[in-house]
């Protein structure tokens, strides 16, 4: 985990799910690591595991809370060495039924809130040609599925915006890379199941194929050794390939699973 070692690191969504595990993976490894969420409980029994937990409450959807925050966090650990963006929402809803409202949250938090995150750390990175960023987008921008039209929609534009920031920036010495998970046993797919999930995730928790959050992490770690700008662990090249090499028969095999 050499790549990921940092003096001081902020995990986004760090109470839960694969921010967990990376926020467990860098205090082991001595980091000094801010956890930001918006789950106060879920953050203190965290915090409690580790003294190199430094718990922060804190939405990343606000501009200005997430600027704050990594004003303080800086002042008081030191300066930002990596960041790893895993904060999202995953409601599932078919776009007929898919509220205004409820779109524009999916959007303050999975792109707004990417946005914010990575800005709030960027400028100081630049300044000192340092820092690595790690950012979750999802296969899910390009591999299509209904009932996740909003939800797919702003991973499209998440993986976009990073590719573009790396781009932009490759002449620099701040390492971005950009993730695209498949389907995650975490909190995250809960949030999907509990509401109007695809047919295709709902076969996929009950027989037991949902990605490892372990192994993905794993992956993500390799993937940072091998220095990828794109990163796709477990299933998700595969599917990326799939979807764009034969689309008609991606949106006819996961329409298949709504017949039943």
């Amino acid at each position: 985990m050499a790549e990921l070692q940092a003096k001081v690191a902020i995990v986004t969504g760090g109470a839960s799910g694969m921010g967990r595990i990376f926020a467990r993976r860098l205090a082991a490894n001595g980091s000094q690591v801010a956890l930001l969420d918006v789950n106060e409980a879920a953050l203190a029994e965290l915090a409690a595991e580790h003294d190199n937990f430094h718990p922060h409450c804190c939405d990343i959807s606000d501009e200005q809370a997430i600027a704050d925050a990594a004003a303080t966090l800086s002042e008081s650990l030191g300066p930002i060495d990596l960041l790893v963006h895993c904060a999202a929402l995953m409601p599932s809803h078919q776009l007929i039924h898919h509220s205004h409202e409820q779109m524009r949250r999916l959007f303050d938090i999975n792109y707004f809130g990417t946005v914010y995150t990575v800005q709030a750390v960027l400028a100081d990175m630049l300044h000192r040609n340092s820092g690595r960023i790690i950012v979750f987008g999802s296969i899910a921008g390009h591999a299509l599925v209904p009932h996740m039209g909003a939800y797919c929609a702003t991973k499209s534009a998440v993986n976009t915006y990073i590719e573009v920031l790396q781009n932009e920036l490759r002449e620099s010495d701040v390492n971005i890379h950009l993730v695209k998970p498949p389907a995650v046993n975490t909190p995250l797919i809960k949030q999907s199941l509990d509401t109007d999930s695809p047919g295709s995730l709902l076969n996929a928790s009950e027989s037991g194929r949902l990605a490892d959050p372990e192994k993905i992490i794993d992956a993500i770690e390799k993937g940072v050794r091998r220095n990828r700008a794109v990163i796709y662990p477990g299933e998700a090249r595969f599917l990326q390939l799939w979807a764009t090499i034969a689309p008609r028969l991606w949106w006819r095999t996961v329409l298949s699973f709504e017949k039943n």
